[in-house]
């Protein structure tokens, strides 16, 4: 419980690094500098070994490049729950599951309705995201004195969520697919499974060829690059090289060893007790899987840099023209009503229905106020639904509205559930009160 408090603060802090981000891009995109974030984010940059180059603007290097560590992060975060977390009892995870995909099928039904020929119509997917990092964020500040459990539950829509996301982005938005190039992103990747089972642990080895093997050929295929982040964390070892029982031991034999050697004079220990130390970081190595380790040292890289990053260079929208009738528009509704409505009555609906016909039960000490309150969270859609917007759309004007869209209905979904949950709260506690 510990870890999972020190998670959950970790991800508010993430909450806040992002929001603002989005405010200082938010003023300068509209601020009279605003030549010189458009032509930062164009600026291109340009990496080359010998003959072969590749050279991108910073906007592509950011949405492209950046943004695989981000799903990487995402594919270790997925692993990890299925082999040992949340989702590795079904009993605990079907109500999650469940309301996360009716939180994704039916803003992309409303979507739809709005928007069905043209290319408004590659949309649909944009609605169907739910943002971690802001959802957990704000229940963070509203949240402290509800059940741990409610958390649990948003964290495990969450991540059901992104794999959803990520689904959707290699189904639907990979167009032009060269089969060469992704036969070699394949064989990378056979490549990584091979290092896994026959032992290999050194995270160089998956880092160099995921980046150099498995992103690379990607990129040039046609797939999405960021899909081989994903790929590329779930060929990552998940398992432990000794057994806790075999490292206690060792430990301890080690520990006593230490103990009996004779020490030097002065500040600086013996060459006996220097290789004894050297033994302890091996065996806790060993002991320590690389989908953890890797996971852990991705999380702030992740948080504070790549993120903060994409909301820079994805958040700087300049606001112009008349913008009743950009939010009145027909992608708009769509995304807006998704990310609003969509989000909260699939959710909702689809909880209420796993529990009526008895397939799953409600989180202890969790109500139905809860639930409401963080379907309405689900509205958050920011990161996933900007990253998306980018494959969906090439009009600059729909990109445009897109954008504006995700962020008045983020903001309003994020206000709507912390209402709901800051009022539920205080219901709480006044019946607590009474009871004592």
């Amino acid at each position: 419980m510990k870890f999972f408090g020190s998670s959950i603060k970790r991800l508010h802090n993430y909450g806040i690094v992002l929001f603002i981000t989005v405010v200082i891009a938010m003023v300068w995109a509209n601020s009279p500098w605003k030549g010189y974030y458009v032509g930062l984010m164009q600026t291109e940059f340009a990496f080359s070994v010998g003959t072969f180059q590749l050279s991108e603007s910073l906007l592509l290097w950011i949405n492209d490049g950046l943004m695989a560590l981000f799903f990487m992060q995402v594919g270790l975060e997925l692993k990890r729950e299925i082999i040992g977390g949340k989702l590795s009892s079904p009993k605990d995870a079907i109500l999650p599951i469940g309301a996360a995909i009716g939180g994704m099928v039916l803003p992309a039904i409303i979507y739809f309705m709005f928007n069905n020929s043209g290319e408004a119509s590659n949309g649909w997917g944009i609605p169907m995201a739910t943002d971690i990092a802001f959802s957990l964020g704000v229940l963070a500040l509203v949240g402290k004195r509800l059940p741990s459990t409610l958390r649990v539950f948003l964290i495990t829509l969450a991540i059901v969520d992104d794999l959803g996301g990520v689904l959707v982005i290699a189904l639907f938005y990979t167009s032009g697919i060269s089969q060469m190039d992704l036969l070699h992103g394949l064989l990378f990747f056979a490549a990584l499974i091979i290092g896994n089972y026959a032992g290999v642990r050194s995270t160089w080895f998956y880092a160099i060829i995921g980046i150099g093997g498995v992103w690379l050929t990607f990129f040039f295929s046609g797939v999405h690059p960021t899909i081989a982040g994903i790929l590329t964390a779930f060929a990552i070892p998940g398992r432990v090289k000794i057994k806790e029982t075999t490292f206690l031991e060792r430990l301890d034999r080690l520990h006593k060893r230490f103990q009996e050697t004779k020490s030097i004079k002065g500040t600086l220990i013996s060459k006996t007790q220097l290789e004894i130390l050297e033994d302890i970081k091996t065996a806790s190595s060993e002991a320590e899987t690389p989908l953890q380790k890797l996971e852990r040292t991705l999380n702030p890289i992740v948080g504070f840099v790549i993120l903060p990053l994409f909301a820079l260079a994805n958040a700087g929208i300049h606001l112009h023209g008349d913008l009743l009738k950009v939010l009145s528009s027909p992608v708009s509704l769509g995304i807006g009503l998704g990310l609003i409505f969509g989000k909260f009555i699939g959710i909702t609906a689809f909880s209420r229905l796993l529990v009526a016909f008895k397939l799953a039960k409600l989180p202890e000490n969790v109500n139905w106020k809860m639930i409401y309150g963080i379907g309405f969270l689900g509205g958050i859609g920011f990161t996933m639904s900007l990253f998306i917007t980018e494959l969906a759309f090439t009009d600059e004007s729909l990109i445009f509205t897109a954008k504006v869209s995700i962020l008045f209905a983020s903001l309003t979904a994020g206000v709507m559930g912390a209402l709901l949950l800051y009022r539920n709260r205080k219901q709480l506690r006044t019946v607590k009160h009474k009871r004592t």
